[in-house]
C-alpha cells in the first residue's frame, strides 16, 4: 500500500510521503513494532479517531455525492475522483452514531482497504480532519473491553494527545467481506461523467 498521503484541503498542507521518507516511518506491513508511527486524526461527534497514514490516500473537501438505490444505510453513494467512481461511506453511521448535517469542516478521506489480495478504494465522510500525530508503541494502550461503546475488534489501541484520548482504528477490520464485495461492485459497475479536478 502506498504511503503517499496527499492533502488537498487548504489549511492542512502536508506531504506525508516526504515526511515518512525523511523520518524513516515504515509502511504498516513492514513496520517495526519498536518505531514511531504516524496517524491521521479526525473527529466523529465528540471523539477523536486515527488511522495509520498508510491506510489513507488523500483528503478532499466535500464533493457532490451521487446517491444510488439499494445501498446500505451507511453508504452515501459515489463521488467522481479523476474519472473514477469512488463509493462513499458515512463513518458516523457505520459506527452507530446519529446522522449529522455536513459542515464547512466536513471532509472525505480516501482510504485503501486490502482484503483477499484485492484493494478497495473508498471515501469516508468525517466531521473534521485534524492533523497527523506520531505515537511510539509505548504511548499506545490496549483497547479497553469495558465501559466503551466502540467494538474493540477494530480498535488497534488508545493514544493520548494534549490530554485527549485518540482511538486508533484498523479501518480494514470495520467492514465485513460482504460489505467490501458490495463496494467493489459499485466501483466496477458505476459510470461517471467527466473527471472532477480536485487539485488545489
Amino acid at each position: 500500500m502506498e504511503s503517499d498521503l496527499k492533502f488537498i484541503t487548504a489549511g492542512i498542507g502536508r506531504d506525508i510521503l516526504q515526511q515518512n521518507d525523511e523520518k524513516g516511518v515504515n509502511s504498516m506491513k513492514n513496520e517495526d513494532s519498536t518505531v514511531t508511527a504516524q496517524y491521521l486524526t479526525f473527529k466523529l461527534e465528540n471523539e477523536m479517531f486515527a488511522i495509520h497514514v498508510n491506510q489513507a490516500r488523500e483528503i478532499l473537501d466535500l464533493l457532490p455525492i451521487t446517491k444510488m438505490p439499494q445501498l446500505p444505510a451507511f453508504m452515501r453513494g459515489v463521488i467522481n475522483v479523476r474519472g473514477s467512481a469512488v463509493p462513499v461511506i458515512d463513518l458516523r453511521l457505520k459506527f452507530g452514531l446519529p446522522e449529522a448535517e455536513d459542515s464547512p469542516d466536513t471532509r472525505i478521506v480516501i482510504i485503501e482497504i486490502e482484503a483477499d489480495d484485492e484493494t478497495t478504494v473508498l471515501g469516508a465522510v468525517v466531521d473534521a480532519v485534524h492533523e497527523v500525530l506520531e505515537f511510539k508503541p509505548e504511548q499506545i494502550e490496549d483497547a479497553p473491553h469495558i465501559g466503551k461503546r466502540w467494538r474493540t475488534e477494530f480498535i488497534m489501541g488508545i493514544g493520548k494527545h494534549n490530554d485527549e484520548f485518540v482511538i486508533i482504528i484498523d479501518i480494514e477490520k470495520i467492514f465485513s467481506t460482504d460489505e467490501l464485495l458490495s463496494v467493489q461492485e459499485i466501483e466496477n459497475d458505476t459510470e461517471v461523467d467527466e473527471p472532477i479536478n480536485i487539485e488545489r
